[in-house]
């Protein structure tokens, strides 16, 4: 992704050292002896695996796994149980303070933030229609019935008209086509419509892919509740989660990419899930409505064979020792995921820098059923 990021404004480096996994530390000792992360005063409390019921054993193959190239370029993998850190791995490029570029999976704070907004009353609801916010970019090219009746809700779940598919290298609305564009939000406004747009009987129209839209959704809630975007999810959702550091990306105009690449340290990420796990609350605070996170993490569209979408949001099941686990997670190009567990109160945060690479995904998939989810207890032990 091209534009320039700038740092946060309360970008405040931590200088507490963290403990960082290496294969030495998991065998010198062996699993069970294993030290919890450290606590480092960013309101993520930690503790000991075995505490929490987490089995070492199959973890404690993860970096050899990863030292030998099964897994290329993962540079962290976090657990949190109960609201608890319990694992925290750092490999390669990665470290306890790097700001990482999961790319798409940042789209889902966007999700929140829209959540937030109808909140705040700045928004009537899911079902608003997206363009009556963008009135100061009128007259759209390629206007049309169909443009006019995208709502808030077609955005969330990458199901409006707009002829935009990141899955095709020829639709009109393919996110690589944007970046070299000045003006980003004048760009999509004039997106075409597909012609044979049909919404179904849930009232929502087919599922593509669709970063364009994702960006588009955050210009809606920028002018929605009159305050750049950036600094609306900042205060809203980053501040009150205790995070100190982060680095947007921005078109060449200056408008926030919130279809992604918002950068974020591993533990950030980590707070992330388990507010979300938490039905919204962090450190018993509200931070986005219950009702919200419900409907967010709801199965809306079909996806792809193996995955569904809920409002920004993915939903798949994993294969575990006890069986088919089902859970929502964030994701992004380089295989990256952000996944909870609602039902285990479990939420795990792999970062991955192998972009574009054939078999990412399916490889972060492959460490979490052989590593991370054999060390979790079934259910009702």
């Amino acid at each position: 992704m091209s534009p320039v990021g700038r740092i946060g404004r309360s970008a405040a480096r931590i200088s507490a050292a963290l403990f960082i996994v290496a294969p030495a530390s998991l065998t010198a000792a062996g699993p069970d002896a294993m030290a919890p992360p450290v606590d480092i005063g960013d309101g993520l409390a930690v503790a000991t695996p075995a505490s929490v019921g987490l089995d070492l054993a199959p973890l404690a193959g993860l970096p050899a796994a990863i030292a030998r190239g099964d897994y290329p370029k993962t540079t962290s993998v976090l657990v949190v149980r109960d609201g608890k850190l319990v694992y925290e791995g750092y490999f390669g490029d990665g470290g306890p303070d790097v700001l990482n570029d999961t790319r798409s999976a940042t789209k889902s704070l966007t999700s929140l933030a829209a959540g937030v907004a109808i909140d705040d009353r700045a928004i009537a609801s899911a079902k608003a229609p997206a363009f009556a916010f963008l009135a100061d970019k009128r007259r759209f090219l390629n206007d049309s019935a169909a443009k006019e009746a995208i709502t808030v809700q077609d955005l969330l779940t990458m199901s409006s008209a707009l002829d935009c598919n990141d899955d095709d290298d020829n639709s009109p609305g393919n996110e690589d086509r944007m970046h070299p564009e000045q003006d980003w939000t004048r760009w999509a406004v004039d997106l075409p419509t597909m012609a044979s747009y049909r919404r179904d009987e849930s009232g929502l129209g087919p599922w593509r892919y669709c970063t364009t839209g994702a960006f588009l959704l955050g210009q809606i809630i920028q002018h929605a509740v009159r305050q750049p975007v950036d600094l609306y999810i900042e205060r809203k959702l980053l501040q009150p989660l205790g995070v100190r550091s982060w680095k947007w990306a921005y078109s060449p105009s200056g408008e926030a990419m919130t279809g992604g690449g918002l950068r974020l340290r591993s533990r950030d990420l980590a707070k992330i899930a388990w507010m979300l796990i938490d039905g919204g609350r962090w450190r018993g605070r509200r931070i986005v409505p219950e009702a919200w996170i419900d409907a967010a993490l709801r199965v809306h569209r079909k996806a792809y064979s193996d995955a569904n979408y809920g409002y920004l949001f993915w939903q798949r099941s994993y294969a575990t020792r006890c069986g088919q686990i089902p859970a929502w997670y964030m994701a992004g190009n380089g295989g990256n995921v952000v996944v909870m567990l609602r039902d285990r109160k479990t939420a795990i945060v792999v970062t991955r820098s192998n972009y574009n690479a054939h078999g990412m995904h399916q490889q972060t998939t492959d460490l979490l059923e052989k590593y991370v989810l054999p060390s979790l207890p079934c259910a009702g032990r």
